[in-house]
């Protein structure tokens, strides 16, 4: 079974005391936007958190989503992912890797994804923008667990991804979508003034 895993632990340092996981998305913090995508394939949603309860656990509230604290996210990505993927349940497959601040991921990407991850349930696939430059969601399935559960640092699953370079199958999504990462209030701003 496909678990989708939601990165959602980071500090957000760069929208200088904001929180960009709270921004309003539809009327819903982006957190919350991103969990009810996920949910609405019918998967299971995991998502991977501060470990101190707030804002963000709040938002979250009434949604039935594994919650995974990170103690260490301050340290990097990877760590969300190590805790996340050792947090699946022991009859996950594969795991869709999703960082929550990517508001134009939608649940028909989402499907994509895991429609291309039906048709071929051991490769690893790696979404694309239209013009095929590679970004977000990744999924990986259960033979790279071990390798995601020893990466370290800010890189992400990046060292895995190179480790599997040739075999990884990209799946296009609509426009920039894969590559849409809102960090700063500017990035915010700018993609809210988008027509």
């Amino acid at each position: 079974m496909l678990t989708i895993l939601l990165l959602a632990a980071g500090r957000s340092s760069r929208m200088r005391g904001a929180d960009k996981l709270l921004q309003d998305v539809n009327g819903t913090p982006q957190i919350a936007t991103m969990a009810k995508r996920a949910q609405a394939t019918g998967c299971p949603v995991a998502v991977c958190l501060p470990p101190e309860p707030g804002e963000r656990h709040a938002a979250l509230s009434g949604l039935p989503v594994l919650r995974v604290p990170v103690d260490d996210a301050d340290l990097g990505m990877a760590h969300s992912i190590r805790a996340g993927i050792a947090a699946l349940p022991a009859d996950c497959t594969a795991a869709l890797i999703l960082p929550a601040d990517m508001p134009e991921i939608t649940r028909d990407d989402l499907m994509t994804m895991i429609e291309a991850h039906n048709a071929a349930p051991t490769a690893l696939l790696q979404a694309t923008s239209a013009d095929g430059i590679p970004g977000h969601p990744v999924i990986f399935p259960e033979n790279c667990f071990g390798a995601l559960k020893r990466i370290s640092g800010d890189t992400g699953a990046r060292p895995v991804l190179r480790r599997f370079q040739g075999e990884t199958q990209m799946i296009p999504l609509p426009g920039t979508h894969a590559l849409t990462d809102l960090d700063t209030p500017e990035d915010w701003a700018a993609w809210r003034a988008r027509p």
